[in-house]
């Protein structure tokens, strides 16, 4: 048998060249691909980097970031009046935030913050797993400085362009600030609910107090609002809150911030929080309104965001007192002329009815101080009634006797009945109603026109028409100073006689001939000048109207700031039938108490900005004492107010207005107890309105009483004015030195015949002091002997001349004293 061989163990190894090298190859391309790729993909993100760094924000201005801050107006003694912005924010510096805040909104907000580049990349990732996962977002994306970058350069929509953005705005925040800038811009700008902007804002609107006054708990709790300052704050849901500021201890005590007793403290603390609205500290919502509707129209809607300071010439003190005055009066003549009834009735109470008609009682608003309120109960001497706050207030029947009603209440009121109820300044509740009458009171400083005290109405809620710069209504008698003056400027005289008779006007406009009255329907016949005023007779201020010429007076009125196309042609105007406002009246009067100039009325002293630089000071032309000479200079030094009557002029009528006071119509202001006060009353045609203007050489006030829809008030200006005039003036003064004109030179006192205005005789028993310009000093002596038509034959003698027409009167009296018509004023004009 034959042997096989054995097989060979060798065999031939196959070659490997041609397989490795493409394997090789293969990789290699991969590998270049894959780089190339990795060197395109960096080189589009270093693409796509510089171009949206050059697309990012400039955030230079972050140096120096004016946070939208309101405006704020006060007074001249800066007290807070009112502030305007949608925004309540009072940024702070980094140093003015307590470290605990800092750590609060570090442990709650970004733990890493003081470490990181503006960017938690960390946190990032965790953000984005957490929304790949689960679909929703997780705490750790944002850090604060990503919420600088949106909150000062971003929009809030969620897009994928917008997040990188904000990303790369961070980065550059971070670079260009230091830690503790941008924590003070988070601080500053982050909105924290019910309008608060910044943690000093919220401190106020949460707590009433600054910053660095609150607890522990109370700065966990501002801490914990970012998260859903809205819906999650302690007055909108106070449980949710608390429930954050536990969380926000907790991270404070994780992170080593605070130690095991101060968290339990803070932790046990009770939520205190209530709202706290701004602090005004003197109310005068017209004033405020003014400053508002002027501001806006010179700085337009940043006059609410650039934080301006606007002081006014607003004198505390008096604006409390015209305030209190105004409210008083208005209410005091509403008493006087009854009670007009209950509101509504609410229905007999149920159970949990008074929470209803809490609810109902705020249709009911306040106005004046003047709230609405709901009779739980009566009893014949008391009566328990509910504010629409839930305190339950209880009226003796002492409180309601000015409504004669009668002592016992049950007869009159019953449970649901709608009443009114008002605070009184020592305590306790009066019984009250809204007063249908309305009034103005304005007061200014005669030197310079600042106006010193403004009140446009009773209670501003009703309407912000403001009655003493919109409000152009008759002034009546009060008018007569302007008509008395330009008699002087004529060249007449305060002893100047005029017929007091009837007299019967033909007015071609007119259906009928007008025949004025005075107020009685009496006539005392010859007077006076100064008699005329200090008794305010009409028919002597038509004469005298008559003999100066309509034309002539309305011109001349006209230099004291009234409109020429409100004062009508003819004798009526001596009868104040011009349209005019309590401030116009005041700055007219404000001529005579300074001497002769017209000063403008403003209420801006200056503007400061953000920065507390001044934007804008007042420089008010102001009225020249030191210049008062025997004639005014035709061009006064820059900055005086122009002279618009002679010194002389203004003396003499503060003379015959301070004899208002002491004896005439205006005498109920003799309960001040002072010797330097002039005035005049005004009372229009069927008491529609009621005046009183009165002045010292340091303040003017005009007041006004009257209805918007006109209707008589049966009551005269000396009743219904002058009470709220003397109210104001009472505390305005106080304390304050006596001041009036000094008599200036040119003028001089002389001894008069009362009867006939002519120089008194010799030891005459009856003779009085009268001023006059050196130049017409009556020369002639009044006789021994007069006869003296009593007041019946003045009216018959008057008769014949009261038929003429109105040109013929005026005529006839121009002409009978044209020797006397040489101009004391003319140089002037």
């Amino acid at each position: 048998m034959s042997k096989r061989k054995p097989r060979s163990s060798y065999s031939p190894k196959k070659s490997p060249r041609k397989g490795a090298k493409a394997s090789s190859w293969f990789k290699k391309i991969l590998f270049a691909l894959f780089l190339l790729l990795l060197l395109s993909g960096l080189g589009f993100l270093v693409l796509c980097y510089q171009y949206l760094e050059g697309e990012l924000a400039d955030i230079s201005q972050l140096h120096d970031a004016k946070l939208p801050m309101p405006m704020k107006i006060y007074t001249a003694d800066n007290k807070l009046m009112a502030e305007f912005g949608e925004i309540r924010s009072t940024p702070v510096t980094y140093e003015q935030i307590p470290t605990k805040l800092v750590q609060a909104v570090v442990a709650t907000e970004d733990q890493n913050f003081f470490e990181h580049g503006g960017v938690d990349f960390m946190g990032l990732c965790r953000a984005s797993v957490e929304l790949l996962l689960t679909g929703t977002k997780s705490q750790g994306g944002s850090t604060i400085t990503m919420q600088v970058a949106r909150n000062f350069y971003l929009s809030r929509e969620k897009t994928f362009a917008r997040k990188l953005n904000e990303i790369l705005l961070a980065r550059k925040i971070d670079e260009a600030l230091t830690k503790k800038q941008i924590m003070a811009l988070y601080l500053n700008k982050i909105y924290l609910g019910n309008r608060a902007y910044g943690v000093s804002a919220a401190a106020q609107v949460y707590y009433g107090v600054p910053l660095n006054q609150l607890s522990l708990a109370q700065l966990a709790m501002i801490a914990g609002l970012p998260k859903a300052p809205s819906s999650i704050n302690p007055i909108a849901n106070p449980v949710a809150a608390k429930k954050r500021r536990n969380h926000v201890l907790a991270r404070m005590r994780e992170l080593g911030y605070i130690d095991k007793e101060e968290y339990l403290e803070a932790l046990s603390a009770p939520v205190t929080t209530t709202y706290h609205g701004l602090k005004i500290e003197v109310n005068a919502p017209y004033v405020a309104e003014m400053v508002r509707s002027t501001m806006l129209n010179q700085y337009g809607n940043a006059a609410y965001t650039h934080g301006f300071r606007v002081y006014t010439t607003i004198d505390s003190k008096q604006q409390l007192a015209a305030n209190q005055a105004l409210t008083q009066a208005l209410i005091n003549y509403d008493r006087r002329h009854g009670y007009r009834g209950v509101e509504a009735n609410l229905g007999k109470p149920e159970k949990n009815s008074l929470i209803q008609w809490r609810e109902k009682l705020r249709e009911f608003p306040t106005r004046g101080g003047v709230r609405a309120a709901a009779v739980i109960d009566v009893k014949p001497k008391s009566i328990t009634t509910l504010i629409e706050n839930g305190d339950i207030v209880t009226i003796s029947a002492d409180k309601t006797a000015w409504t004669h009603k009668g002592g016992d209440l049950t007869q009159w009121l019953k449970p649901g009945d709608v009443v009114r109820v008002l605070a009184l300044p020592g305590g306790g509740w009066d019984f009250s109603q809204v007063p249908k009458v309305e009034g103005a009171l304005v007061a200014l400083n005669p030197i310079n026109g600042a106006i010193t005290a403004l009140v446009g109405g009773f209670g501003y809620s009703s309407g912000n028409f403001n009655r003493v710069t919109q409000g152009y209504r008759q002034p009546g008698s009060s008018f007569k100073p302007f008509i008395y003056s330009s008699a002087l400027a004529r060249g007449f005289t305060l002893a100047s006689v005029f017929n007091d008779a009837p007299i019967v006007i033909n007015d071609p406009s007119m259906d009928h001939p007008w025949r004025p009255q005075n107020d009685k329907g009496e006539y005392s016949g010859p007077m006076r000048l100064r008699e005329a005023l200090v008794r305010s007779r009409n028919l002597v201020s038509i004469r005298v109207l008559a003999a100066v010429g309509s034309s002539y007076a309305i011109e001349y009125a006209s230099r004291f700031g009234f409109e020429l196309h409100k004062m009508p042609y003819g004798l009526s105007l001596a009868l104040g039938t011009a349209l005019v406002t309590p401030l116009e009246m005041a700055a007219g009067y404000a001529v005579f108490a300074n001497g002769g100039y017209h000063v403008t009325p403003f209420i801006i002293d200056r503007i400061n900005d953000e920065q507390d630089q001044v934007v804008y000071q007042a420089h008010p032309k102001v009225a020249c004492v030191a210049c008062i000479s025997d004639q005014a200079p035709r061009k006064l030094p820059e900055g005086y107010a122009p002279a618009v009557i002679t010194a002389q002029n203004a003396f003499m009528m503060d003379s015959a207005m301070q004899d208002v006071i002491r004896r005439g119509t205006g005498r109920g202001a003799l309960v001040l107890g002072r010797s330097d006060l002039a005035g005049k009353t005004g009372t229009t045609n069927d008491k529609m309105d009621a005046w009183f203007s009165g002045f010292n050489s340091d303040l003017v006030a005009t007041v006004w009483v009257g209805f918007d829809q006109p209707q008589p008030l049966k009551e005269y200006g000396a009743q219904a004015a002058l009470p709220l005039w003397n109210s104001f003036m009472e505390k305005a003064l106080q304390g304050k030195p006596f001041h009036q004109l000094a008599q200036p030179p040119g003028v001089v006192s002389v001894l008069i015949d009362p009867k006939t205005g002519l120089k008194a005789r010799p030891n005459q028993s009856n003779a009085v002091s009268e001023y006059f310009l050196e130049s017409k000093v009556p020369t002639a002596v009044a006789p021994l002997e007069q006869v003296v038509e009593s007041t019946e034959d003045a009216q018959e003698a008057e008769s014949d001349l009261s038929a003429e027409p109105v040109d013929s009167v005026e005529a006839a009296a121009v002409s009978a004293t044209a020797a006397q018509n040489d101009e004391e004023d003319t140089h002037l004009f």
